[in-house]
């Protein structure tokens, strides 16, 4: 079920008004990351609160055993590389809910020591 939803948020996400790209990656064992620019902060909360992202989300708390999401404004449009989405959730992240929460989820680490890499690059349309 996970990488239907998965599918199915990355389907609304490039046909979203204001989308402009991002990225989807993981660091092996489980664990995937997402990031994504707008080209507002309106676009990305109407992109988040709606549909299948919406349906997607409260999952986690039952799927994951960590969880963790940071939001920033930016000047240009690009998507971040991994390293820098890396070391931005390091720094600012914010630990989501789970209801099973790993011991290093439970230590409020927002990060594992792996980083992650690119898998699919996502782009409007």
């Amino acid at each position: 079920m996970f990488f239907w939803h998965s599918f199915t948020s990355m389907r609304q996400a490039r046909r979203a008004p204001g989308f402009i790209g991002g990225w989807l990656g993981g660091e092996g064992r489980g664990g995937y990351w997402t990031s994504t620019v707008w080209e507002n902060e309106q676009a990305m909360r109407a992109f988040r609160n709606n549909s299948a992202h919406l349906t997607a989300m409260p999952k986690l708390l039952r799927w994951c055993d960590e969880t963790a999401w940071v939001h920033w404004e930016q000047a240009d449009a690009t998507p971040l590389s991994a390293d820098v989405a890396y070391e931005r959730v390091a720094r600012d992240g914010k630990l989501g809910k789970v209801l099973k929460a790993s011991a290093r989820h439970a230590a409020g680490k927002t990060v594992s020591e792996r980083r992650p890499r690119v898998f699919n690059r996502l782009t409007p349309g």
